[in-house]
């Protein structure tokens, strides 16, 4: 006769063995995962330094001093830090250059605008200005427009730096030589002449 009273006990045993096999194999799986995840991150933070160091310009002029020896991290992290900081000064350069040249442009089209002015009121009236006009009196209009234009000009002009000096320029060009301010400033030139204060 068999007995098996022993066959509960071994298959307990037989069962705690697979649970710890699966547990273990659940381990291992886990482990290789974590491992294969902190590689790939480890990749990618590499791939982006050499990335850096192929973008930033800085980065590839070695230092005689390091020779050809590797950058640390530390310094292609400050290389890139620097490079960004040049190019934020360079854009704000450009963009004032812009400007500058923005205002010159405007300038340009408010001269234009007057000359057009001119030759179209000469077209209209070709036979004005036949009648001879002495050189002194010629001159004395030119002084008076002159005059009146360097007060405002004296005023508005800043020569701290060639830059600054540009663009009170065409400030003043803008606000001070439209095409009304310069007849005002003619009328009342020649309204002295014409009743001149004794």
């Amino acid at each position: 006769m068999i007995d098996n009273t022993c066959s509960p006990t071994l298959d307990d045993e037989d069962s705690d063995y697979q649970q710890e096999s699966i547990k273990n194999a659940y381990k291992d799986r886990r482990r290789r995962a974590h491992t294969q995840a902190e590689q790939k991150r480890r990749d990618a933070i590499k791939k982006g330094y050499d990335d850096l160091q192929t973008i930033v310009p800085t980065c590839q002029q070695q230092d005689c001093s390091i020779g050809s020896q590797k950058l640390s991290k530390a310094v292609v992290l400050q290389k890139t830090i620097d490079y960004i900081q040049f190019l934020h000064k360079e854009k704000k350069k450009q963009e004032e250059e812009v400007s500058t040249l923005r205002k010159e442009v405007m300038a340009l089209k408010i001269m234009k605008s007057n000359y057009e002015q001119i030759v179209k009121a000469h077209q209209n009236n070709p036979q004005e200005g036949t009648d001879q006009v002495p050189d002194q009196v010629k001159f004395s209009v030119f002084q008076g427009i002159m005059d009146s234009l360097f007060q405002t000009f004296n005023a508005s002009i800043s020569v701290n730096s060639f830059q600054e000096l540009s663009a009170c320029v065409f400030s003043w060009i803008e606000e001070h030589c439209k095409p009304q301010t310069l007849r005002d400033i003619v009328r009342s030139v020649l309204h002295q002449l014409k009743n001149p204060l004794y």
